[in-house]
């Protein structure tokens, strides 16, 4: 009987854990970034950071990362306060989303493939990151 209730309190640990959401973190990974960039999140397949930029300094620079990448079929979808650039880079799909968050403070979440790359995503930043510092 005893057993039986250690083996029920290991698993409502184990399920508490999954279901509280720190397992997301700690299974999609949180890591610092530098630069013009705060810190990066992945989750689910995406890359996400804030810039302290405008929006339309940060849409720039996702379009030079895009040229820059040789990036083809390109499809910008810019309105008000969000944006989206899909194209094909090295036979990839890639998924830029530009979210304005308020004046100098924009959003850009990456998607590289089905499933994700987090390396193909962080080198996408680090060069939308290289452009904003230029300015």
């Amino acid at each position: 009987m005893k057993r039986n209730n250690f083996l029920l309190l290991i698993i409502s640990l184990f399920a508490l854990f999954i279901f509280s959401g720190c397992a997301a973190l700690i299974a999609g990974g949180v890591a610092a970034g530098a630069g013009t960039a705060g810190t990066y999140y992945y989750i689910n397949g995406e890359l996400k950071t804030d810039y302290s930029f405008s929006f339309d300094e940060v849409w720039t620079a996702c379009e030079k990362t895009v040229a820059d990448m040789k990036g083809i079929e390109v499809v910008p979808e810019k309105e008000i306060a969000k944006g989206r650039i899909n194209t094909l880079i090295n036979d990839e799909k890639v998924k830029f989303d530009i979210t304005y968050k308020s004046k100098n403070l924009t959003t850009v979440t990456i998607r590289v493939g089905l499933l994700g790359n987090k390396l193909s995503s962080q080198l996408l930043h680090d060069k939308i990151a290289d452009y904003l510092a230029k300015k």
